[in-house]
């Protein structure tokens, strides 16, 4: 067997070759590196072909310039993947986990996620993160032979550790050994959504005009990148700078990110993947001073973009929309397709349900609106 593994991996990077596996046995038609061939499942799974309809920040049919959960994600896995090429990490497992963070999202982006976590408050609760490690291993319907993708435990510990730190143990994330670290690459991802969203979140929230270019200078990280630009290209339209900008605030964090990274494994001594998850805390981030600003920059998104009056006009109609779903699925489950019912003696109804609701698109969600309770609509 040909073994596809890089050579200059770093010496605590996530290897193919001692992946600690699959929790079913396959056999393989070709010898694809483990981690490479998670990437590839996730991305032809039908969760992954969703987040082209399900909302970032805007809703679909608010304009097609506007990032969608899919195009997030895309921007997420090429920033971490360069990162992990700076770091001498393993890119595919990196790119795996990126890919995936999001495959359990609702629909109308994080409203979507706050009506589900209230409506299943007796059922434990909704957490997309979570999700997206249920959708990988158990609701996607590709295998004859077992349930879910069967991913590597590296790619699925990433899923399960994203994000989670602040959250209370739970009993059925045991297996992942929730109190040790998990792969320096599955550590990227945390900072890679960060400077995604923050980034492609100034664009959007420009190309909307529900932030002024005037507004952006109150950043200190905004104003040093943007005068750079004014400063090479004096000449350029406003726009142009603009993306010059936004491509330049991407290079720095990611370059802060990388150097930070290095000086923290050098000083830690961290020496194989197993000092890694014993060490327990994060080696990924920003440095101090890079950290604070980047605060200030995602602070500003949230206070003049995320509670903008009409993002937050979407918020309320979206949590409108789930509850209603919601109540009309619980009360008469027959309304839920059948693949989902057969599930209902291992589960309560209310989690059947909410795996249904969390995987549907923005516009799927409206049209079941629709056709439920709007009398003149054909069902």
């Amino acid at each position: 067997m040909v073994d596809y593994e890089r050579t200059d991996l770093a010496p605590y990077a996530a290897r193919s070759t001692y992946t600690k596996g699959r929790r079913y046995p396959e056999e393989f038609k070709d010898d694809r590196p483990a981690f490479e061939r998670d990437r590839d499942r996730i991305i032809h799974c039908a969760a992954f072909r969703r987040l082209e309809y399900k909302t970032q920040v805007f809703v679909n049919h608010e304009g097609d310039y506007y990032r969608t959960r899919l195009t997030h994600t895309l921007e997420v896995a090429q920033i971490a993947r360069g990162i992990a090429r700076k770091l001498r990490l393993n890119e595919e497992l990196t790119e795996a986990i990126a890919l995936a963070h999001d495959l359990g999202h609702t629909p109308f982006g994080h409203a979507g996620e706050d009506a589900l976590n209230t409506l299943m408050a007796g059922y434990g609760g909704f957490e997309h993160n979570l999700q997206s490690l249920r959708v990988v291993e158990r609701l996607e319907e590709r295998y004859p032979l077992f349930p879910g993708l069967n991913l590597t435990f590296e790619t699925r510990e990433g899923l399960a550790k994203h994000s989670t730190a602040h959250d209370s143990p739970r009993e059925d994330l045991a297996d992942y050994e929730m109190a040790l670290a998990p792969t320096v690459e599955a550590q990227i991802i945390n900072v890679a959504d960060e400077i995604a969203y923050n980034n492609h979140d100034i664009d959007d929230g420009l190309e909307s005009n529900l932030i002024q270019r005037d507004e952006l200078m109150e950043v200190p990280l905004w104003k040093e990148v943007f005068g750079r630009a004014e400063h090479k290209y004096p000449h350029a339209t406003s726009q142009a700078k603009t993306y010059t900008a936004i491509s330049a605030l991407i290079g720095l964090l990611i370059q802060d990110v990388v150097v930070q990274t290095q000086r923290i494994i050098e000083e830690a001594g961290v020496k194989t993947t197993e000092d890694v998850r014993r060490r327990g805390k994060v080696l990924v981030g920003y440095s101090p001073a890079v950290r604070e600003e980047s605060g200030i920059l995602t602070a500003f998104l949230y206070e003049r973009l995320y509670h903008h009056w009409r993002v937050e006009r979407m918020r309320i109609k979206a949590e409108r929309f789930i509850a209603e779903l919601f109540r009309a699925y619980v009360e008469t489950p027959t309304l839920v397709p059948r693949r989902y019912r057969e599930r209902k003696g291992e589960e309560p109804i209310p989690r059947m349900v909410c795996d249904y609701i969390a995987g549907m698109t923005d516009r799927f969600a409206l049209d079941e609106y629709k056709k439920l309770f709007d009398p003149y609509e054909k069902v």
